[in-house]
């Protein structure tokens, strides 16, 4: 786990394979996309809150949530996922909630070109959810699957960012550092992605950004 100082305490993120990741604040434990293919969920901790960026398999996967949900695990979700029971709450993009005094942003999550190969996006528009957490002004940024998009401008300052960086689903790496540039965290992660070449996405990135993986 790497540890960052927030204005809530110390927030420890843990990114677990693929677009999975765990974040620790105080004694609440939250889950993004928890996925069974990348970790094994058996005897870890468990999750007061999971995140859900879209129902894909690879991002809703009850196979991974069982072990870590409890009866009072709360949920925050896509709407193609949905209200589930009423443990789910159900954000639409640009939607705005506060979970134990996180402010949590539905922010946009879509391509613009990727297909599939009857002609399909893989990710419409107004489906999916990326979401930045605000941790009393400290903010983290998970783009879900998304190209760079012009929403993207509009977010706020980001503290920490995740994005994607895979074909033919999300970005390649001249689009992830597009994104990563226009939105200037001070430190970024890439994830959901297959291969990765460190040195050469360091050498394009803005000095400014830290790139952690």
């Amino acid at each position: 786990m790497k540890t960052f100082q927030t204005p809530m305490g110390a927030l420890k993120v843990e990114v677990l394979g693929h677009a999975s990741v765990r974040f620790d604040i105080g004694d609440k434990v939250i889950y993004v996309d928890p996925y069974s293919e990348v970790c094994d969920y058996a005897g870890r901790t468990p999750a007061d809150l999971i995140l859900i960026t879209h129902n894909h398999y690879d991002h809703y996967d009850k196979k991974a949530i069982g072990p870590i949900e409890t009866p009072q695990t709360a949920f925050i979700v896509s709407q193609n996922v949905g209200h589930v029971d009423a443990r789910y709450t159900v954000l639409a993009n640009d939607e705005y909630c506060y979970w134990e005094g996180i402010g949590i942003f539905a922010a946009e999550a879509y391509n613009i070109n990727r297909r599939n190969p009857q002609g399909d996006l893989f990710h419409p528009r107004g489906v999916g959810n990326g979401y930045v957490l605000d941790f009393d002004g400290f903010k983290v940024y998970l783009a879900g699957d998304t190209e760079p998009i012009p929403e993207m401008q509009d977010l706020p300052r980001i503290d920490l960012a995740f994005l994607p960086k895979n074909l033919p689903y999300t970005m390649t790496d001249a689009e992830f550092i597009k994104a990563a540039n226009l939105i200037k965290p001070k430190y970024l992660y890439a994830y959901h992605y297959f291969e990765i070449d460190v040195p050469a996405l360091k050498k394009e990135l803005d000095p400014a950004i830290e790139l952690l993986n």
